[in-house]
């Protein structure tokens, strides 16, 4: 394997505050990376630094092998860097059927609509996050916060991204819908799908990865195997208060 993904000493500050501090990991190209901490701990602020949607304030961030620094968000979208958002962001004057569709389009997301891709595909997608027919129909509005949550999920996917940056994708969900989206999940693991996934669920974290990361106050924590991490002490401290 090669690395797709380096983060290398990275920082970023706000103002006083050091919401990410000097941290430092690498991702393999097909491997599922965990990133666990308590709340506060910079897991998401990671994750906007990595989309360009933060600046960095030190570091740097290397895909494949270069700084992609000056890239900016929709350049990292077309080299295949897609993440979901703790707070689904749909558009909301559009169907489920046309989210996804423009999920399909990252290259071009001004494109005409009836330029998008084969239908048949659109409903492949949303079928494999759990919607029929009746869901393939609706607005945003009309969905509960676990098929928005699905549904950002389908845009992602759509996307056919080589690098896919999970922020707390099950909060909200059903124990059913969790084990929906955890076989979706392991497929694209096997089709060699690179991730990085943020949960505060253990539990439904364990199988989908192959190694955890955990940060604390910004920075890196402990890294290992699931199992490691979280016997490590500093863990049990930080992320379980124990």
């Amino acid at each position: 394997m090669s690395t797709l993904l380096e983060l290398r000493n990275i920082t970023k500050r706000f103002g006083g505050l050091t919401a990410v501090n000097e941290l430092s990991y690498h991702v393999e190209e097909g491997e599922s990376l965990g990133l666990i901490g308590p709340n506060g701990a910079g897991k998401t602020t990671t994750f906007n630094l990595i989309m360009d949607e933060l600046q960095l304030t030190s570091g740097q961030i290397l895909y494949r092998g270069t700084n992609i620094e000056k890239l900016p968000t929709h350049k990292r979208v077309q080299e295949g860097i897609v993440r979901t958002y703790q707070v689904p962001r749909p558009f909301h004057e559009m169907p489920v059927s046309d989210n996804i569709r423009i999920g399909m389009m990252p290259e071009n997301i001004g494109r005409m609509i009836s330029e998008a891709p084969d239908p048949d595909a659109e409903m492949a997608i949303a079928r494999s996050v759990g919607f029929g027919e009746r869901e393939f129909a609706m607005y945003p509005g009309e969905l509960s916060m676990g098929d928005l949550r699905r549904l950002e999920l389908a845009r992602t996917i759509a996307a056919g991204p080589k690098l896919l940056l999970l922020d707390e994708v099950f909060a909200g969900l059903t124990v059913a819908e969790i084990g929906q989206i955890t076989e979706l999940l392991l497929e694209k693991r096997k089709d060699g799908l690179t991730y990085i996934i943020v949960s505060h669920d253990l539990r439904s974290l364990a199988p989908l990865v192959d190694r955890v990361v955990a940060m604390s106050f910004g920075a890196l924590l402990s890294e290992g195997s699931f199992d490691e991490v979280l016997a490590d002490e500093k863990v049990q401290e930080a992320y379980l208060g124990t």
